[in-house]
Parts: C-alpha cells; sequence; structure tokens
C-alpha cells in the first residue's frame, strides 16, 4: 500500500475531511488530495505532524506498518520497500528501488564537484516513476555502496536506511539551479 492509500484509509477512518486535514496543517485541500493521489508528497515536518494529527507512528503511516509488525528496525517480512530520509531531512521517502544518476562531467579534480545523485522511487504509475532525491555523491564507488547497502537492507526487511556515503550539498551559487535541474 502506497503513502497515499495508507493517508486516505487512516484519514477515513478518523472520519477527518481532506479540508479539516489540510487546515490542521496550514496546506491546501489541493496538496491534501495531491498526497493522497501519490501525486506529490509533504516535506519531512509535515509527514511529521500529519503522525502527530492521525495518532499514528509513522512507520504505519509511510510503511503501512503497525506497532504489532515491528520488531528492532525489521519487519517479519520483507516487504519490498524502506524509509529513507533525504540527506537535507526534508523528504521522507518510501523506496521499492533507489537510482543513481551522473551529475557533472568535471573530473572529481575540479573541485567539490558532486559527481552523482541519488535518487528514491516510491511509485509508478502510467506517467512513469515518481522519483525523489536523496543525495549527492562524490564517485562512483561510493554511490555504488550506498545502492548496494539499500538493496541489502531491503532484502533483510529493514523498516528506515540512513546515507552514509552521501557528500555535503555543494556551496555554489548555482547549488539551488543544480538540485532543482537534477529533480527528475
Amino acid at each position: 500500500m502506497s503513502f497515499g492509500d495508507n493517508l486516505r484509509a487512516i484519514r477515513k477512518q478518523r472520519n477527518i475531511s481532506q479540508e479539516d486535514l489540510a487546515g490542521r496543517l496550514n496546506v491546501s485541500r489541493q496538496a491534501i488530495s495531491k498526497w493522497e493521489q501519490n501525486s506529490g508528497y509533504p516535506e519531512m515536518e509535515k509527514v511529521i505532524q500529519l503522525a502527530k494529527i492521525l495518532d499514528i507512528s509513522l512507520d504505519h503511516l509511510v510503511l503501512g506498518q503497525t506497532k504489532e509488525e515491528k520488531n528492532d528496525n525489521r519487519v517479519s517480512a520483507p516487504s519490498g520497500r524502506i524509509l529513507i530520509k533525504s540527506q537535507d531531512g526534508k523528504q521522507l521517502a518510501g523506496c521499492y528501488k533507489v537510482l543513481s544518476a551522473r551529475i557533472s562531467c568535471f573530473k572529481k579534480s575540479a573541485g567539490m564537484m558532486p559527481q552523482y545523485a541519488l535518487y528514491g522511487v516510491d511509485s509508478h504509475s502510467v506517467w512513469g516513476e515518481s522519483k525523489i532525491f536523496l543525495g549527492y555523491y562524490s564517485d562512483a564507488d561510493s554511490v555504488r555502496e550506498e545502492i548496494d547497502q539499500i538493496l541489502r537492507a531491503i532484502e533483510d526487511g529493514v523498516v528506515s536506511y540512513e546515507l552514509k556515503y552521501a557528500v555535503p550539498e555543494p556551496k555554489f551559487s548555482l547549488g539551488r539551479e543544480l538540485k532543482n535541474l537534477l529533480k527528475i
């Protein structure tokens, strides 16, 4: 079950309208509708607020997992999904796979420019996969190792994963433009 499906089902169980929930979160009703249709996702702080308002755990909201299903950060059977917090900490992605892309044609010695970006894929629709930017990487080996560890964690049924090899966001004036260009 996707994040949007979970949100819709839990909201309806609690007899909360989209308008009421939107008012409590200080967002538009259309934003709630978009989240429930998996056409967009809330920022990390909104996900936390949602869990508090709906009186459920983040695992239940994002992954559809209840407290009974939890066991030391592992599920009883692998769900094929894992919760990954983005490098900047502003987004949570319930990923079923991850992808990398080369983002710089400059050699590593050309400065602190990251060479790769990592994306989490959280849903698939007629229009393609929904990708969320997770982090920057300095070289192919580090992004490959991160992907391998994430895939192992998914196979082992681990519920959440924290990025280990990501490098800080570039500190130059084109950083925001680069980040916006990288969002696929």
